[in-house]
This record gives C-alpha cells, sequence and structure tokens, in this order.
C-alpha cells in the first residue's frame, strides 16, 4: 500500500497538532544524534597535531584517516534509505550509534594508521544515519509545513556540535585528558544518545512500506535515471564536499601554516566557522520559504550561494586580504546553502521515494568529501617539512584552487537546471 494510501492510526492523529512533550520526544533525542555527528565529523581539525606526533602520520595518511568517515558514511547510504523506509528511523539510528561508540573506543586505544582508521570507519558507519533518521521521523510525526523549521533546527544542533569540536575540544586536551579520554568519552556518550533514542522516541504506528527488494532497488534506478537529479546532486556535492573536507580537518593546519595561528587561535577561528554555519543553517532554510513566496525558486537561492562559496574558496587560494574572520565567517555561512539541494531533491520526486533520494544525494556528497580531503593530503604531501610536520602555502594553493577549479565546473552544470523542465519525477 502507497504512503499517500495508508488509512489514518493512533500515529496519524499526531500529525495535525502534536502535544509539546510528544514534539520533544521526537525531536531532541535525534537531535542529540546530529550533534554527536558533527563533533565527530569535525573534530580531527583540533587533534589532528596529537594524531601525527603520537601515531607519526604524514599528510596523505591524515588525510586518509580522516576522509574514511566520510567512505563508511558514504557507502551505507544506499541501505540505509531501504531500512528507515522498512524499520523507521528509532530502530535504526539506535542500533547504528552503538557502531559508534565501538568505533570511539576503537580509535582510542589504536596504536596504528590501520587501527585508527578501523575505528574511524566504524564511526561513519554509526552516525550515517543521523540525518536522514532525522529527516525521516519528522515526515512521520510532523506536518508538511513545520518541516522547514524542523530540518533548520536539526541542522543548528549539527552546528553546534562543530562548534564543541573547537575551543571545547581545545580546552578538554589543555585541562582534562589526552584525544584517547576524550574519544573514551564521546564512546560513552554515544552508547547514551543511542539508549535515549531508543527509549524515549515514541512508537510511530502507521504500517510500514511493505516493498519488494525489487521495487525498492526499482525505485533507486527512477533516482539515478533523473537528470535533474544529476545536475542538482553533482553541483551541491562539490560544494557540500569541499566545506566538509576542509573545516573537518584542512582549516585547522591551514589557520597553522599559512595565517599563523597558534593552537588556541587555531581553535578559535575554526569556532567562527562553525557559528557561521549554526547561522547559516538556522536562516537559510527560512529564508528559501520566504523567498519562494515571493517567486524565487529554492534551486535559485542554492545556486547563488554555492557560487558565492566559490568566490570564498577562490579568496582562500589566493591568499587575499579580506579579514580573517570574515573570510571564515563567509565560508561557514555560505557552505550552507548547499545544504538546500535536499529540500529541492525530495520536493522533485514522489514522497515513497524521498527517503531514498535524500540518501543517494548524501551518497554522492560524502563520496566527494572523502574524495576531496583525502586528495587535499596527497597534495599537502608534497609540501611538507619532515623536521616540523607543517605543510608549505603552495600545496594550499594547489589542492584549494584545483578544488575552486572543479566546482566553478560543476556549477555551470547545476545552473543548466534553469534551461530544462523541472518536474517531478514519476
Amino acid at each position: 500500500m502507497s504512503e499517500e494510501a495508508r488509512p489514518e492510526s493512533p500515529g496519524s492523529t499526531y500529525r495535525a497538532g502534536l502535544p509539546l512533550p510528544v514534539a520533544l520526544a521526537v525531536f531532541l533525542p535525534f537531535a542529540g544524534g546530529y550533534f554527536l555527528s558533527y563533533i565527530f565529523r569535525t573534530v580531527n581539525a583540533v587533534i589532528a597535531p596529537e594524531l601525527v606526533a603520537d601515531i607519526h602520520l604524514n599528510a596523505a595518511d591524515l588525510g586518509l584517516l580522516t576522509s574514511v568517515y566520510f567512505l563508511s558514511f558514504a557507502l551505507f547510504q544506499l541501505p540505509l534509505g531501504l531500512l528507515l523506509d522498512r524499520f523507521g528511523p528509532r530502530r535504526v539510528e539506535a542500533i547504528l550509534l552503538l557502531f559508534a561508540a565501538i568505533g570511539a573506543a576503537l580509535f582510542a586505544f589504536a596504536d596504528s594508521l590501520a587501527a585508527l582508521i578501523v575505528g574511524r570507519a566504524f564511526i561513519g558507519l554509526g552516525v550515517s544515519c543521523c540525518m536522514m533518521a532525522s529527516f525521516k521521523a519528522f515526515v512521520m510525526w510532523f506536518p508538511p509545513q513545520r518541516l522547514p523549521a524542523l530540518n533548520g533546527g536539526l541542522m543548528t544542533f549539527g552546528a553546534l556540535g562543530a562548534i564543541t569540536a573547537t575551543m571545547p575540544v581545545e580546552w578538554w586536551l589543555v585541562t582534562l585528558s589526552d584525544w584517547r579520554g576524550l574519544f573514551l568519552a564521546l564512546a560513552g556518550f554515544s552508547a547514551t544518545v543511542a539508549f535515549v533514542v531508543f527509549r524515549i522516541v515514541p512508537d510511530h504506528h502507521e504500517a510500514p512500506l511493505h516493498l519488494t527488494l525489487r521495487d525498492q532497488l526499482g525505485g533507486l534506478a527512477v533516482i539515478f535515471r533523473d537528470g535533474f537529479f544529476w545536475r542538482v546532486g553533482v553541483g551541491s556535492a562539490m560544494s557540500q564536499g569541499a566545506s566538509l573536507a576542509i573545516a573537518g580537518l584542512w582549516a585547522g593546519p591551514w589557520l597553522r601554516d599559512v595565517a599563523g595561528l597558534d593552537r588556541a587561535g587555531v581553535a578559535a577561528h575554526l569556532m567562527i566557522i562553525a557559528i557561521a554555519m549554526g547561522v547559516g543553517f538556522f536562516t537559510m532554510g527560512m529564508l528559501a520559504e520566504k523567498l519562494n513566496r515571493l517567486g524565487v525558486r529554492p534551486v535559485t537561492l542554492a545556486g547563488t550561494g554555492m557560487a558565492a562559496f566559490s568566490l570564498v574558496m577562490l579568496v582562500l587560494t589566493l591568499g587575499i586580504d579580506m579579514g580573517l574572520w570574515l573570510t571564515l565567517g563567509a565560508f561557514g555561512f555560505l557552505a550552507t546553502s548547499s545544504s538546500l539541494s535536499y529540500a529541492i531533491i525530495s520536493q522533485h520526486f514522489p514522497r515513497q521515494l524521498a527517503a531514498r533520494a535524500n540518501t543517494a544525494q548524501n551518497l554522492l556528497v560524502f563520496v566527494f568529501a572523502f574524495a576531496m580531503q583525502w586528495a587535499i593530503g596527497a597534495v599537502l604531501g608534497a609540501w611538507e617539512d619532515p623536521l616540523t610536520r607543517r605543510y608549505a602555502p603552495q600545496g594550499y594553493q594547489l589542492a584549494f584552487g584545483a578544488i575552486t577549479v572543479l566546482q566553478v565546473v560543476a556549477l555551470a552544470w547545476f545552473f543548466t537546471v534553469f534551461r530544462t523542465s523541472a518536474r517531478p519525477a514519476h
């Protein structure tokens, strides 16, 4: 039975007017999971010097290690969409967050690059569901007109996680423990969030969508044959992947090697990026909704924001002095414009394909993030000082410049959506 044809159920009565305690019981546990995922995603930008010193990593090793999170995250996106449609977000997220807890514990006790990679891969797998499961839960529990605000609120919790991974993590390293103690604490936090999601989030009583594996794979085929999906998906994945690769790791070394900041200064300036991302996530969805009522399509806002983001990348590449705090703030704020692609793509496809369409988009984003984060490390390795473990500014110029060129090419393809019909796929 299709979702549109389902009969009313006890769970569906909440959709018209969800009581506040129930709404919080749905929103806050999933927001906690997304908060955690962003800590894991960006924490290596602060602890990179410790990892390099303790495990004797070069730039390519550091890039591979950190980007493995994105690879395992990406590889699980298509199965995740099927699991969410079949078993629901509550059970799927609770189980997967236990993998994140295991991965964080493995990372804490690792004494080699290989062991760190295994732990990091488990972490990526474990938090791979945090955004998609939340989106799925919000669709199940809340009326459609509330979704932009809920999605923006969720993204804001992610930005709070990114903020926590900057100066608070630096404070932890200086006053409480080392990076191993930090990851043991994160393992405990992951297990706690898994328990909270499983115990606090109420069961939704809509019957699961019973589709055969052939039907599910057929839906994915519809998505991957759609030209609109590829133009929007690749354009936004280039921008989002670049921001994840840089903010999640290489912004820290860049601030040290190019901007000349000490450890405290690096953490403080990484916080500027994180705060700007929080502001961007909070405002971008509301801005898209308001402009849409004025006749400006969300795809126009996304394209404009991503084009401006590529200009900020050019500023970083060329080292133009616009004020470091202003450049970093613009980087964080404009990076969030690519997140509009999830709403754009989900609206393009029928509702029953929404989860799979969004996970397909996530697949592109995290494959690109993996490739770029690793590639930057490979480039910087050629400019590494073996004594100081620092990287020459020319290496950053080459790596960031190549990404900027790829962004421009992808955006040129993205903007072809304005010359073609964007009728919803069926």
